[in-house]
């Protein structure tokens, strides 16, 4: 075998591993959501047996994985649902609230972290005067998108505490990006309305 037969071997393979690794998450994403979406819109009493199956009532008793909300941005006609948590495998099967933030409706800083190449790809396309619908078990609330920007990871400033309703949607940038993206982007909406409340 010749070095340039041997050489477009392992080029053959690794295009092939490509291919699985990002069909693999692309799955992953799919299957995530839908799980998400089931305990979502059809929730059981929380026993000891079904907690990873439901979205708690109380959004501060969420468990890690949990779905807590459901993410709608209507100009881009996109629907998520959103789990507790920022792990990674709470990140494969949706975009996760980061702990410790303001849960949706609430005075402070709700921050939702997602990837770009799954969940979050469709941020690319989101502009200032976006509205942003979460949607819990305590109503629907309306966030509208004040402005975007691009961050260092070295800038924690979306994380950051508030004295009012915030929402922030982060992701990793470039959304196009072979490899571990450098940068941040961050869409930062401020709460416009409650849409609906539980009677």
């Amino acid at each position: 075998m010749t070095v340039k037969n041997l050489l477009s071997g392992v080029l053959i393979a690794g295009g092939a591993f490509l291919l699985y690794v990002g069909g693999h998450e692309l799955y992953d994403s799919r299957a995530g959501q839908a799980e998400a979406a089931r305990a979502f819109e059809q929730p059981v009493p929380v026993t000891p047996e079904t907690r990873a199956a439901t979205h708690p009532v109380n959004l501060h008793d969420a468990a890690r994985g949990d779905t807590v909300a459901k993410l709608k941005i209507p100009r881009l006609d996109t629907e998520l649902y959103v789990v507790e948590g920022d792990g990674a495998k709470e990140l494969r099967r949706g975009p996760g609230h980061l702990a410790g933030t303001a849960m949706p409706g609430e005075d402070g800083n709700c921050v939702i972290a997602g990837h770009r190449d799954t969940h979050f790809r469709v941020l690319k396309d989101i502009r200032e005067g976006d509205d942003i619908i979460l949607q819990t078990p305590a109503g629907q609330f309306l966030y509208r998108v004040k402005r975007t920007r691009i961050v260092s990871p070295e800038n924690t400033s979306a994380l950051a505490p508030t004295s009012t309703a915030e929402l922030n949607l982060i992701t990793c940038y470039p959304f196009y990006y072979v490899g571990s993206a450098p940068k941040r982007f961050i869409v930062q909406a401020k709460l416009a309305g409650s849409v609906q409340r539980p009677s």
